[in-house]
């Protein structure tokens, strides 16, 4: 479940305190002068890592997000989900062990990365067209591209052809 914005907060440990807290990363005892709280368990500063960066979530701010099991600081979350974590084609969620194609910031399932004309998917090597938040193949690019006329694509700006990765 995705849990933007979960907070990893910092907890002091009292020095004559009893009640020992367990690491929910290391499984050791927690004698450091703070602890972290973050989804429902308690962790060493040292111990609670994004998953894919492995920054130290206690040093880099005070929120982690969480999706299918792993821990993410805030830039690995959206650069591997997306704002929402949702398909930006068909919004459906992405499993986190899903492959994903990304453009212009937007996330899309391997088979919705599809020429908004053709509806061809679009796979690494293939050029393509971002426009006005539509994918088109190098082949179906609008005609307005072609003849250089912006008319109704003026709003917001062309970008190169980009090539998928």
């Amino acid at each position: 479940m995705v849990n933007p914005g979960g907070s990893a907060q910092a907890a002091p440990v009292g020095a004559g305190s009893m009640s020992w807290k367990r690491c929910a990363g290391c499984g050791g005892k927690i004698a450091d002068r703070f602890l972290l709280y973050a989804m429902d368990s308690y962790w060493h500063s040292r111990c609670l890592k994004c998953s894919c960066c492995q920054a130290q979530l206690g040093e880099i701010g005070t929120s982690c997000y969480t999706k299918s099991g792993m821990i993410l600081c805030r830039n690995d979350y959206i650069r591997l989900f997306g704002n929402s974590g949702a398909c930006s084609a068909c919004g459906q969620s992405i499993p986190a062990s899903e492959l994903v194609m990304r453009a212009q910031g937007n996330v899309y399932h391997l088979k919705c990365f599809t020429c908004s004309t053709c509806r061809n998917r679009l796979v690494p090597g293939d050029r393509f067209h971002y426009i006005n938040g539509s994918l088109f193949c190098e082949h179906d690019r609008p005609t307005a591209l072609i003849n250089g006329h912006l008319s109704s694509l003026q709003t917001n700006p062309l970008l190169p052809d980009q090539k998928v990765c």
